[in-house]
């Protein structure tokens, strides 16, 4: 393990993380990707650099601004392009001038503060006239409402609603799509703002088949003062990642056989060693009192008696010798 996982919180994505948030985050940098390419771009809340990074591929220049100045200086030395730069910030007092980017990403922000009009009129400041917002907030209906789940890192979540009427306020033109997992990523425009309308939701088991909401967690909006290109269909492809799961789940699973296998095998060993040494220890003991009982039978003999009596007298005479 990393110094950087073992102090992992879990509040930002982490190129050493591969789970369903990953593929989330991927898919929605792949599609900004798409529409930075030749532009200058500022990406709010740019975290650990990765997704900055990416664009900074096909842009002409892209600067990331974060609030965490120490997440601000690991990505300064671990992404160097020459197109690429990082600032400290925060997304309602973002550190640039107006009226000087085309394009500005902000994904998975806006539920981690409350300042939300705040951060709208900087983005519009940010933005060239007709620049474009591409922007992610999950929903609170499905992200948590329905789930239970209580991220302890949000703020203040919308509701789809609450998240269109923000934007609506601040943009002429906005266009929605919905996002939702399966071990992959699907992101589909809202049916009534495409001629696309053959999209339909199917679950179920052998019981029963069912057509339903498609349940998306994340909604993904464009917005800009001039028209907007309409959002495609897209999926991106999880398995690479959850592969990189499975692969890592394996690697752990297979050192801790390991090291239980050695603990064992070592236990084994030690125990062994220890009774050896209980036996060498018995054997030296039963040796010793068969010698002592052997020399008490020899004491007990008729000839031993007679030469003790025989050389009683020789004893006698050494010791006055030696007096």
């Amino acid at each position: 393990m990393t110094t950087e996982e073992s102090t992992w919180t879990g509040e930002r994505l982490e190129t050493f993380v591969f789970n369903e948030n990953t593929i989330e985050h991927l898919h929605r940098y792949a599609i900004a990707m798409e529409l930075a390419a030749g532009k200058k771009v500022l990406d709010i809340a740019s975290g650990e650099g990765y997704g900055t990074n990416m664009m900074a591929a096909v842009a002409t220049e892209v600067v990331g601004v974060d609030i965490d100045a120490e997440t601000i200086a690991n990505a300064q030395q671990k992404y160097t392009k020459s197109n690429l730069s990082f600032k400290t910030g925060s997304a309602d007092a973002i550190p640039c001038k107006s009226d000087c980017f085309d394009l500005v990403v902000s994904f998975e922000t806006i539920e981690h503060h409350d300042r939300h009009h705040e951060m709208m009129a900087e983005i519009k400041r940010v933005l060239k006239p007709g620049g474009m917002l591409l922007i992610s907030s999950p929903d609170k209906k499905y992200y948590s409402d329905l789930t239970g789940y209580k991220n302890p890192f949000h703020v203040k979540e919308l509701y789809q609603q609450e998240f269109e009427d923000l934007l609506a306020q601040y943009f002429k033109h906005t266009s929605y799509s919905r996002q939702k997992n399966f071990v992959g990523s699907l992101i589909i425009p809202r049916l009534d703002q495409t001629d696309n309308n053959s999209v339909n939701m199917y679950d179920g088991d052998y019981d029963e088949l069912k057509q339903g909401d498609m349940g998306a967690q994340f909604l993904v909006a464009l917005a800009s003062d001039l028209e907007l290109p309409q959002f495609k269909i897209s999926l991106f492809n999880g398995q690479q990642i959850v592969q990189k799961q499975i692969d890592d789940v394996r690697e752990q699973i297979m050192a801790f056989m390991q090291q239980q296998a050695a603990d064992y095998f070592g236990k084994i060993q030690k125990d062994a060693a220890d009774q050896a040494e209980l036996m060498r220890k018995q054997a030296l003991t039963d040796i010793e009192q068969a010698r002592m009982q052997e020399a008490e039978k020899l004491r007990c003999t008729r000839d031993y008696r007679i030469g003790n009596l025989l050389l009683s007298p020789l004893r006698t005479l050494k010791k006055m010798f030696h007096a």
